[in-house]
């Protein structure tokens, strides 16, 4: 195999193992976030790959919460967070984490990823050092495809706020999308190898970049504008419309357009230290650079047009002769369009043949037996999905989801209830019911609910029902008892009283009557 510079390489894990194991970054204080790429297009074997770079780039840090924190997100369509800065002390426990990692297998939203690590990832609360400590603050990014998001602001954002980035590149990744995401100078912090099997190469040149002191936050380096760590020494740089000055530190504005006779006959622009001219819309440089002419976009053999090229201000267009009509293509002519011609019935598209015309389908859809109308792709139902509960599809996929009152479980197809009683303080006095959305309080039996909805009180039986007590109703846990007053007896009824007859009740000694 070839390393980047063209070379050979032999593959020697027991001399590189000893080689990083003496070359430790000792007590080296870092705050290192690594962003995978797990996107459908990294396959099982390549994703294997980049677990075990990791847990080679792992073998030279020093892990501890006084050392180098290490935290690591993977994403596709949406962004994991494996474990955070905080999350583990011990090398041992990252590597275990590191090597049970299970691939996500969906889009490539780069620059969701990137944004979730400067909002989320190198928070104070997941674990990042303050920016007044001087703790520098890296991603290191591997990823083999083109963003589906945009990437070029956010990651410029990232740097801004002092993130130092390393943009790992596998495959056919498009080196400028590299070069938007890497930290500066480039040749520093942007690399690309062929396929992942090489991503080993790297190892080395991470541990020289990562071990050697950042100069920038042990000196005082007076920098106007930046600071770029560089291996063992920094450099200046200014921001964007700004030039160094000799002084090597700071930063000046330079209209080069404004101080020199630029000749130009219509605009000039600065570019960093120099100038270009430009023209207007529909104007191009003369071979001079410095004059414009009018640009004839169909001298150019003709610009492919099969009849007529047609120049416009600032492009051109084919145009057919007249009983033709322009194809698709926008360069080639036909005789009558069928789609127009008739009703075709097409729910969707008509498209044009030769002699005839077919029906098509927007993305998403498919043609029904008919050839006229259209059906939406329905994955769910074309492929065993294995959601516990709901099935949802997208454009070219799907996704599961839980009816509510339930939550999806990591293997994103199970769902589990929510138990709104066990995830707050709920304070029920007695009981805590769960609902579909939230929880209730109840009460045991002979108790009713307070206005709180919290609390309970005793129920008055007496009260609630129609008792039929003549004197006094008496309540009773979940029931009551009449009572007569002082003089009267309860009747064999339970409810009514009558006069209690007390010559008949004591020893009243009368000797008749």
């Amino acid at each position: 195999a070839k390393d980047l510079h063209g070379g050979r390489f032999t593959r020697r894990r027991d001399v590189n193992s000893q080689s990083l194991l003496e070359n430790t970054c000792s007590s080296k204080r870092l705050d290192l976030v690594f962003i995978i790429d797990s996107s459908r297009s990294v396959r099982p074997y390549d994703f294997e790959k980049v677990k075990e770079f990791i847990l080679t780039i792992l073998q030279f840090l020093d892990i501890s919460p006084d050392a180098t924190r290490v935290g690591l997100i993977q994403y596709g369509s949406t962004v994991k967070q494996e474990f955070s800065l905080k999350t583990f002390r011990r090398k041992q426990d990252i590597e275990r984490a590191v090597k049970r990692m299970m691939h996500l297998a969906t889009g490539t939203m780069t620059g969701l990823a990137i944004q979730y690590a400067v909002n989320i990832a190198f928070s104070e609360s997941e674990g990042a050092r303050p920016l007044r400590q001087n703790v520098p603050r890296i991603i290191m990014i591997v990823t083999d495809g083109r963003p589906q998001d945009p990437v070029a602001e956010i990651a410029a954002k990232a740097r801004n706020s002092g993130i130092l980035i390393f943009a790992i590149g596998v495959g056919r990744v498009d080196m400028n999308t590299l070069k938007s995401i890497g930290s500066e100078p480039h040749e520093e912090h942007v690399f690309l190898v062929a396929n992942f099997s090489q991503i080993e190469t790297l190892t080395s040149a991470f541990q020289t970049k990562l071990c050697v002191p950042h100069m920038c936050s042990t000196v005082e380096h007076h920098c106007d504008h930046f600071c770029i760590n560089t291996p063992g020494s920094y450099l200046c740089r200014c921001k964007q419309g700004y030039i160094l000055n000799a002084d090597q530190k700071t930063c000046s504005t330079q209209d080069l357009c404004a101080v020199e006779k630029h000749a130009c006959e219509q605009i000039c622009v600065n570019t960093p230290g120099s100038y270009v001219c430009q023209c207007y819309e529909g104007y191009e440089l003369d071979a001079n650079g410095k004059n414009c002419v009018v640009v004839d976009y169909c001298a150019l053999d003709n610009q492919g047009c099969q009849h007529e090229c047609v120049n416009t201000e600032d492009s051109y267009y084919c145009r057919c002769h007249p009983g033709f009509i322009l194809n698709p293509d926008k360069r080639t002519c036909r005789r009558p369009n069928y789609c127009a011609l008739q009703d075709h019935g097409c729910e969707q598209e008509c498209v044009n043949t030769e002699d005839s015309y077919f029906c098509r389908c927007q993305e998403g859809f498919r043609l029904n037996p008919d050839k006229k109308t259209c059906k939406r792709v329905d994955h769910c139902a074309e492929s065993n999905h294995g959601c516990e509960q709901l099935c949802l599809n997208t454009d070219d996929s799907y996704v599961c989801q839980c009816s509510e009152g339930f939550v999806i479980n990591e293997d994103l197809k199970t769902c589990t209830r929510v138990d709104y009683c066990a995830l707050s303080d709920h304070g029920c006095e007695h009981l805590c019911v769960n609902g579909d959305r939230s929880y209730t309080c109840q009460c045991f039996e002979g108790y009713r609910l307070r206005s709180d909805g919290k609390t309970c009180k005793r129920k008055n039986v007496c009260k609630s029902v129609s008792h039929g007590c003549e004197h006094i109703c008496v309540s009773a846990d979940n029931s009551y008892t009449c009572k007569c007053r002082e003089g009267f007896t309860l009747r064999e009824d339970g409810k009514t009283c009558r006069k209690r007859d007390i010559c008949k009740s004591a020893s009243h000694g009368c000797e008749h009557i």
